[in-house]
């Protein structure tokens, strides 16, 4: 049986969905699915061949009821316009209440079987009251998620400094780690302004082309290296890793930078 991959609800989870009877589907239609959480909206990306079920791991299983019809086009309108006063209200109940929580986000599922809240806090809340007071309101289950910044991005952070969309927002389905190391090696600014998202936190397109470099700097001579090159011995100061490239002092104390491809031996391994 074919199945698709589709991604639905605000942090744009992807999930292996069977399609009803022999119904077929295209890359971008809309669709209507039953997840586990209930009716929602969602976008078909591709066929869920073996690989890629494979590389989603653990990804939700549904089904897709139907594409989108233009009654559920102006449903789903109606819903979000809705979310904004669903908000409003569901801040007026944490301050009434004096909770220590920052709300972020709210998400109200197509079916309408749920209200997911998405909000920030640092220590543990007691939301029992808030719960009671939303369900009462809203005449359906609310949903408590504590999130984490990079998640705050994913929901509310339009584009990045590159022009594209934020990364998180479109295609990544899981946050990569990310270090500092990550940027040393790539020679990018140290600045923490020029290497943050809009999380704040460090960018994750510094995690994308790390094991690449990691994999050509393996091929260089560590630096503190002694080498023997076509013009003589030197002692290697720096790496180009890209253009597979060292920085040199040779003998007579001539810095310089040669390809990796002229050392014809290392006479001594460097520690750095």
């Amino acid at each position: 049986m074919v199945r698709y991959v589709v991604r639905y609800g605000a942090m744009r989870a992807l999930g292996v969905f069977a399609p009803r009877g022999s119904d077929r589907h295209m890359r971008g239609a809309r669709v209507i699915a039953r997840t586990n959480r209930g009716l929602e909206a969602g976008d078909v990306l591709c066929v869920a061949n073996e690989d890629l079920v494979a590389a989603l791991k653990d990804a939700a299983q549904g089904q897709i009821l139907r594409e989108m019809t233009p009654e559920d086009v102006n449903e789903l309108a109606h819903i979000k316009a809705n979310e904004r006063q669903e908000f409003e209200i569901c801040q007026e109940h944490v301050r009434q209440l004096h909770l220590s929580m920052q709300l972020i986000d709210i998400e109200h599922l197509f079916g309408g079987e749920r209200i997911v809240i998405y909000y920030l806090a640092e220590q543990r809340v007691d939301f029992r009251e808030l719960v009671r007071r939303l369900a009462a309101e809203f005449q359906t289950r609310i949903e408590m998620r504590q999130i984490g910044v990079r998640d705050e991005a994913k929901l509310l952070a339009d584009y990045g400094d590159c022009g594209q969309p934020v990364c998180c927002g479109s295609h990544l389905t899981e946050m990569p780690p990310v270090s500092m190391k990550m940027a040393k090696l790539q020679k990018a600014t140290l600045d923490p302004t020029k290497i943050s998202g809009r999380c704040g936190r460090l960018k994750c397109c510094l995690r994308y082309e790390y094991d690449t470099y990691v994999h050509l700097q393996k091929q260089l001579p560590p630096v503190g290296s002694e080498v023997v090159t076509e013009s003589g011995k030197a002692r290697v100061l720096g790496h180009e890793i890209l253009a597979q490239q060292l920085l040199v002092q040779m003998e007579d104390n001539r810095r310089t930078l040669i390809d990796a491809a002229d050392v014809r031996s290392v006479v001594k391994k460097g520690g750095g």
